[in-house]
C-alpha cells in the first residue's frame, strides 16, 4: 500500500497482500497458541487447588468428627453420673 500526503491510500501492491495476510494470519495463530496454553495451565491450577482444597476439606472434617466423639463421649459420662448419683426409688407401703 502506498498513502498520500494527506494519508489515504494511493494504491495496493498485490505482490505483498499475500505476504501480508499471511503475516497477519501467523500473529494470529501465535496469539491462539498463547492463549490455549495459558488455558491449559489455568486449568491445571484450578485442578490443583481443587485437590488442595478436597483435602483440607477432608481434614477438616475428620477433627469435627473427632471433636463430635469426644463431645458424645464426655456426654455420656456426665450423664452416667447423674444418673448413679440419683438415689434409688423408695417403695412406701401403704398399709391400710
Amino acid at each position: 500500500m502506498t498513502r498520500g500526503g494527506d494519508g489515504k491510500v494511493n494504491s495496493v501492491r498485490h505482490d505483498a497482500v499475500n505476504a501480508m495476510l499471511l503475516n497477519e494470519f501467523l500473529k494470529e495463530h501465535r496469539k491462539v497458541a498463547d492463549l490455549q496454553t495459558t488455558a491449559a495451565q489455568q486449568q491445571k491450577e484450578f485442578q490443583a487447588t481443587t485437590a488442595q482444597q478436597q483435602k483440607e476439606f477432608e481434614s477438616k472434617i475428620a477433627h469435627q468428627q473427632e471433636q463430635i466423639e469426644a463431645l458424645t463421649s464426655g456426654l455420656q459420662k456426665v450423664s452416667d453420673q447423674i444418673e448413679a448419683s440419683r438415689p434409688a426409688p423408695q417403695v412406701v407401703l401403704n398399709n391400710q
